[in-house]
C-alpha cells in the first residue's frame, strides 16, 4: 500500500519509503560538568515526566549524580530501551535541558519531518512491530539506538505531516480534557459523600440544601429496612439475574437446572445486598442497593427490602458510603476468610441518621447528576479513545 486509508483533501502525491538512519541524529550527551538541570524520567501512559512531579511513582532524588545522566535538549525523543516495548518512548517540547538516565537513548530529527507526525507514529502498531523485529537479549529484551535506526516507515511531504500531527494533538486534547473533568467531578463527589452527611456526632451535614434546618432522625435499621427471604418462583430467567459486585443484569453464569434457579433471592428496585469481600475501600465488605430494576441475586447474598417511604438515590450513595457504614459493619459482621459475613440481628439494631424523604430527594438528586457527569466524560473519553485507535490504523501505512 503506497497511501494511507484515510488521507486530508488536496493530498494525492504517493508516500515515500524512508529508513530511520536517514532522518534520526543521537543526541545523547553525558552532563560531565554536572550541570544542575532537572532530572526528567519517561513513562509509558504519561510521556516525558519531571521526577519532582512523579515523586510517588519514582522518588525524587536531590542528591544523585547528575554527572552520570544524559543530557536532553529541547525537541528531542528519549526511551528506555528496556521498556519500549511497552511503549516508554517520550517527546521534551520544553525550552531549557534537561537530564535522565543514562540508560536512556536520546535523538532528534530531520527539518523535513514534523516532530509530531512521528510522535503519533510511534503510538501507532507499525512502530511495536519493528520493535519486536529487531530487540534482543536473553533474559529482558533490549532496543538500541542501533536498532532504532534498522526500522523503515512510509513518509508523506512536511506539509501532510504537519497536518495529520496536529490532527492527533486535538484528539489528544479532547482526551486529556475529558478525562480531567472526569477526575474533577468523583473528587467533588468525594467531597460532597463526606460533607452532605452528618459526621462526627453531629445532627446535621456541613453542606444542605436551603430550606431544611430540622435535625436529621436517629433510626434503627430495623425501622428502615427488613430481611428478604423471598425466593424465585421460577418465573424469573437469569436475564434477570443481578451481579451484586457491579450492579449489571448479567446472563452468562451457567446454572444446572430450573430448580436450581429458585435458589435465588428475588432483588427489587430498593432493596439492598450484602456483598462482603474486604478490600482496601470496603473494610468489612459493603452494601449495594439495587436502582437497576427488578431482578434475582445468588443465595449467598443477604437481601433487605425497604419498609418505609425513601429515595432511591439517597439510599444508594448512603448505604454504600465507607465513611457512614465502615463503623456500623465493623460491630455488626464478623470475619471469615477473605471476606466478612454480616450478622442480620446485629446489623438491623444498629442506628443511622436520616433526613426527611424530601431532603433525601434533594440529595440523591444532585449525587446522581454527579454520577451521570461522570459517565458522561467517561464515554466521550472512550469514545475518543476508540476514534483515535481507528485513525492510527488507517492514517499511517
Amino acid at each position: 500500500m503506497e497511501n494511507p486509508k484515510i488521507r486530508f483533501k488536496g493530498y494525492t502525491k504517493d508516500w515515500e519509503q524512508r529508513k530511520f538512519s536517514e532522518f534520526v541524529e543521537n543526541v545523547a550527551v553525558r552532563n560531565r560538568e554536572g550541570l544542575e538541570l532537572e532530572c526528567y524520567a519517561v513513562t509509558n501512559d504519561r510521556g516525558f515526566i519531571s521526577q519532582k512531579e512523579a515523586h510517588d511513582d519514582f522518588g525524587y532524588m536531590a542528591d544523585v549524580d547528575k554527572t552520570a545522566y544524559n543530557i536532553v535538549p529541547p525537541n528531542s525523543f528519549a526511551y528506555n530501551p528496556a521498556r519500549i516495548n511497552v511503549g516508554s518512548i517520550g517527546y521534551y517540547a520544553g525550552t531549557e535541558n534537561v537530564i535522565v538516565s543514562s540508560l536512556y537513548e536520546v535523538f532528534q530529527t530531520a527539518d523535513y519531518v514534523e516532530d509530531g507526525f512521528l510522535w503519533h507514529w510511534f503510538k501507532s502498531t507499525h512502530f511495536p512491530k519493528w520493535i519486536e523485529r529487531l530487540q534482543e537479549g536473553s533474559v529482558r529484551l533490549y532496543f538500541y539506538y542501533d536498532k532504532l535506526i534498522q526500522c523503515e516507515m512510509k513518509m508523506p511531504s512536511l506539509e501532510e505531516q504537519k497536518k495529520i500531527g496536529k490532527y492527533f494533538d486535538n484528539l489528544d486534547h479532547l482526551i486529556t480534557l475529558h478525562q480531567r473533568k472526569c477526575e474533577q467531578t468523583k473528587k467533588l463527589k468525594k467531597y460532597m459523600l463526606q460533607k452532605m452527611f452528618p459526621q462526627n456526632g453531629a445532627k446535621v451535614p456541613e453542606i444542605r440544601f436551603d430550606g431544611f434546618t430540622y435535625d436529621w432522625e436517629q433510626r434503627k435499621f430495623s425501622e428502615l429496612y427488613a430481611r428478604s427471604s423471598e425466593k424465585n418462583d421460577g418465573s424469573i430467567g437469569m436475564d434477570k439475574n443481578i451481579t451484586v459486585a457491579t450492579m449489571q443484569f448479567k446472563n452468562d453464569v451457567k446454572v444446572s437446572t430450573t430448580e436450581y434457579l429458585k435458589t435465588y433471592y428475588t432483588f427489587k428496585l430498593g432493596d439492598i445486598a450484602f456483598e462482603g469481600h474486604q478490600s482496601k475501600e470496603f473494610r468489612y465488605g459493603r452494601f449495594v442497593e439495587n436502582d437497576i430494576g427488578n431482578g434475582i441475586v445468588s443465595h449467598i447474598f443477604a437481601v433487605f427490602r425497604p419498609i418505609q417511604e425513601y429515595d432511591l438515590y439517597f439510599w444508594k450513595y448512603a448505604i454504600n458510603n465507607e465513611t457512614l457504614m465502615q463503623r456500623i459493619l465493623a460491630r455488626s459482621t464478623k470475619a471469615s476468610t477473605m471476606m466478612h459475613d454480616l450478622v442480620t440481628n446485629d446489623f438491623l439494631n444498629e442506628t443511622f441518621l436520616v433526613p426527611s424523604v424530601k431532603e433525601q430527594k434533594q440529595i440523591g438528586a444532585f449525587l446522581n447528576k454527579l454520577d451521570n457527569l461522570i459517565t458522561l466524560h467517561q464515554r466521550k473519553c472512550d469514545e475518543l479513545k476508540k476514534m483515535k485507535k481507528y485513525m492510527l490504523q488507517n492514517m499511517f501505512i
